[in-house]
């Protein structure tokens, strides 16, 4: 099964790829509402034990270059959804 998720287009933009066996996403905030969001999925991975889980890099313009260990990917997915950086994820076959 395959976690999909979709998002607002207008109010962000968020374009996935492999980068090994990790998961690698750009994300661009057009609507800079959802800039407290992302810094507390941010806070929540800078917060626990591993330092390597989810690695965020910020850029001008509010964009952002995140890496996401494979073993954290639905962690990641889910606190972005819990920030209301998505609108919906789901299980897909």
């Amino acid at each position: 099964m395959k976690l999909a998720y979709r998002f607002d287009e207008r109010r962000i933009e968020i374009l996935e790829s492999a980068n090994g066996t990790d998961a690698e996403f750009e994300i661009n905030l057009r609507d800079l509402d959802l800039e407290d969001g992302l810094r507390e999925v941010k806070k929540r991975f800078d917060e626990n034990d591993s330092y390597t889980d989810v690695l965020f890099y910020a850029y001008e313009n509010h964009r952002f270059k995140v890496i996401v260990r494979s073993e954290y990917y639905v962690d990641f997915i889910m606190a972005l959804m819990g920030n209301g950086l998505l609108r919906q994820v789901e299980w897909t076959e």
